[in-house]
């Protein structure tokens, strides 16, 4: 049986400052810090000892750091992969929450939703979310590892699990699977079957104890 460990990168910087993160390259907080630590004991915790793990992560610094406390755990380095990133939010990076809001427009209730851009300059449509991220899937997928650790970003987990269940890319354009900043979801495919599951999504237990 093959398990994926889906991480949402914890409290960053730009959280904090209340602007839009995207490609904007913010760090963890001293919170986030202490999360990533939480992070990585809990999946040692879940991980049989002396299985075989792979660990990959959106070469943001915010995963980039997550990732290294969780590789520390393990032993192991994080392989870095840009296509891994968070949605790009194009001019709207770095800037305050409040400044997208009031320029972004909502997609359509039918028709070209993937490809809507939301009326912000440069904002990456989620069709090419979807085309990156589905990319980066097949290849970590195609890999004889029996537990991988993904390091991600709270928009791009939608497109994580969707790409983990094969569902097709244009029904994206309604379907949203939401977890916490911090949080792990695990999924699992059987052996016999080859029936990929979602079994826990967005769970943060872990993190009770962070202050």
């Amino acid at each position: 049986m093959r398990t994926l460990y889906v991480v949402t990168h914890p409290e960053a910087v730009h959280h904090v400052e209340g602007v839009v993160g995207g490609w904007h390259d913010s760090t963890l907080t001293a919170r986030g810090a202490a999360a990533a630590q939480a992070i990585a004991a809990a999946l040692r915790s879940q991980v049989p000892d002396g299985a075989e793990v792979g660990l990959w992560s959106s070469d943001l610094r915010r995963t980039a750091q997550t990732a290294e406390a969780i590789g520390a755990a393990f032993g192991i380095r994080p392989v870095l992969d840009r296509r891994l990133r968070e949605k790009s939010f194009g001019e709207a990076e770095g800037r305050p929450q409040d400044w997208l809001h009031a320029r972004r427009t909502a997609p359509p209730a039918t028709g070209d939703r993937m490809g809507h851009t939301g009326g912000v300059p440069d904002l990456e449509p989620d069709s090419a979310v979807a085309q990156r991220i589905y990319a980066a899937m097949d290849d970590l997928v195609g890999r004889p590892c029996a537990h991988q650790i993904i390091v991600t970003h709270g928009y791009a987990l939608t497109f994580v699990v969707a790409a983990w269940i094969r569902m097709p890319p244009a029904s994206l354009g309604y379907a949203v699977f939401k977890a916490p900043s911090g949080s792990i979801t695990v999924l699992a495919e059987d052996d016999f079957h080859r029936s990929r599951v979602l079994v826990r999504l967005g769970d943060t237990r872990h993190l009770d104890a962070i202050a």
